[in-house]
């Protein structure tokens, strides 16, 4: 409904209602974390994994407003909350965990085994920030009144739809019993998450701006996954594994804008 009323305005004479796609790189910082689980009363395990994970290439669309008589609804803002606005970014990109070694648990009727595991994950991330946005102009002129060059900070909440499809193998065990491979089925989550974004844009013409920004979005997803254990393991009935991770995730990127 706010997109289809955003895009449904007339033009303003300054441009202050923007659509807007952009290109970059997602990077997250490594954290590690733990998942076992008791599929029968006579085992329990426990994988404890790195958490790197591989960088990926993001895109994403934003849309949004600046508080002032040209911006969304043609409001009469007081002339101070032009220096205010809001968007939505919504943005998509990968989110998998690259091959790394984990360490693994397990104790069988009371006999201890360890082992080290090859863990990977498949994953992706998709994105929709509700953002509240502060700016600045410098170089003014006729065709651009609040300026060419346009530093701006947004802050705002987020929700984060993600996916994770982990599969680990066996390098090498030590104990009286070894565990098969585990193969997970793909599980997702929508998480709440934190968006900080901090960017300069430039107008390029009237209706025509460039963004350079550095966004940076925290979140704590949680997977629950059902699990098949491998045909040698008599010993293991299926059962669920709860995953919990905490996500910083960073990502620059370029973006042109078409403001109406």
């Amino acid at each position: 409904m706010l997109i289809a009323a955003l895009l449904a305005l007339p033009v303003g004479a300054n441009g202050e209602m923007y659509v807007e796609a952009y290109l970059g790189g997602n990077f997250a910082a490594t954290e590690s974390f733990n998942f076992g689980a008791s599929p029968s009363g006579s085992l329990t395990y426990n994988v404890r994994v790195p958490g790197q994970f591989n960088p990926a290439v993001v895109g994403g669309l934003k849309i949004g407003t600046w508080f002032v008589k040209e911006g969304f609804l043609g409001f009469n803002y007081p002339a101070w909350m032009r220096f205010f606005g809001f968007y939505l970014d919504f943005s998509f990109h990968r989110l998998d965990l690259r091959h790394q070694r984990a360490g693994y648990r397990e104790n069988f009727l009371g006999l201890n085994s360890r082992g080290v595991l090859d863990f990977s994950s498949e994953g992706t991330a998709a994105t929709l920030a509700f953002m509240f946005a502060g700016r600045y102009g410098f170089f003014p002129d006729s065709e651009v009144p609040f300026g060419r060059l346009q530093p701006y900070l947004a802050v705002g909440p987020a929700l984060l739809f993600t996916t994770q499809q982990p599969q680990f193998k066996f390098v090498r065990f030590t104990g009286p019993f070894l565990t098969d491979n585990m193969d997970f089925d793909s599980e997702g989550n929508v998480a709440l998450a934190l968006a900080v974004e901090t960017g300069l844009r430039y107008m390029a013409l009237k209706n025509v701006s460039l963004d350079l920004s550095f966004k940076y979005r925290y979140a704590e997803p949680s997977y629950t996954f059902n699990l098949s254990a491998g045909g040698n393991n008599f010993f293991i009935a299926p059962h669920s594994v709860t995953l919990s991770q905490t996500l910083h995730l960073f990502s620059i990127q370029l973006g042109a804008a078409y403001h109406f």
